[in-house]
């Protein structure tokens, strides 16, 4: 991917990301998680804005959002989104399913970067869909089998990833 602001804003969005999913993670762990989920969130909200800070900088270099379509496309996948975790999340809340919110916008989130990938012509976008996909279906039998939380599980484990995926918009910026 040959798209420099679209590199950065990898690092500030997944950035970000990667912290709300650390916070996530922490709402029911165990104890010993705790401070590498706290240092996990650290990491990934000073990459998150230092990706920001860098993407400012950079703001009128390429990106694949130049492209009306491209952009059009961007909108309506993330309105969409949107639109189906907030709808979801209500009605797994009016359902008393509160443990199945996190899985459930896990799962949306993953879903969207396979359209993502056509928009940003990324197809590492692919592989992220994947791994948060493995993470989510993995955490239901891992749950259960170490006796933790799905959200602890679910949460550190896309925290991760997308902390990887921050680091790798900055990598291909600095090559």
């Amino acid at each position: 991917m040959d798209f420099t602001r679209d590199n950065l804003m990898y690092a500030a969005i997944f950035g970000w990301f990667s912290f709300v999913w650390f916070g996530w993670a922490q709402e029911a762990p165990p104890s010993e998680w705790r401070i590498w989920l706290g240092i996990g969130a650290a990491v990934a909200l000073i990459t998150g804005i230092a990706g920001a800070i860098l993407s400012f900088y950079h703001w009128h270099s390429k990106t694949a959002l130049a492209a009306i379509a491209n952009f059009n496309w961007y909108l309506i996948i993330f309105a969409a989104e949107v639109i189906l975790i907030l709808a979801g999340s209500l009605l797994l809340l009016w359902l008393h399913k509160e443990e199945q919110v996190a899985p459930f916008i896990s799962l949306l989130v993953a879903l969207h970067f396979v359209g993502l990938k056509f928009v940003f012509q990324d197809e590492l976008l692919f592989l992220l869909a994947g791994l948060m996909l493995i993470v989510t279906f993995a955490a239901y039998p891992l749950a259960n089998y170490l006796h933790v939380s799905l959200s602890a599980l679910i949460g550190g484990g896309n925290g991760v990833i997308l902390l990887g995926f921050a680091w790798v918009g900055l990598l291909r910026f600095l090559s």
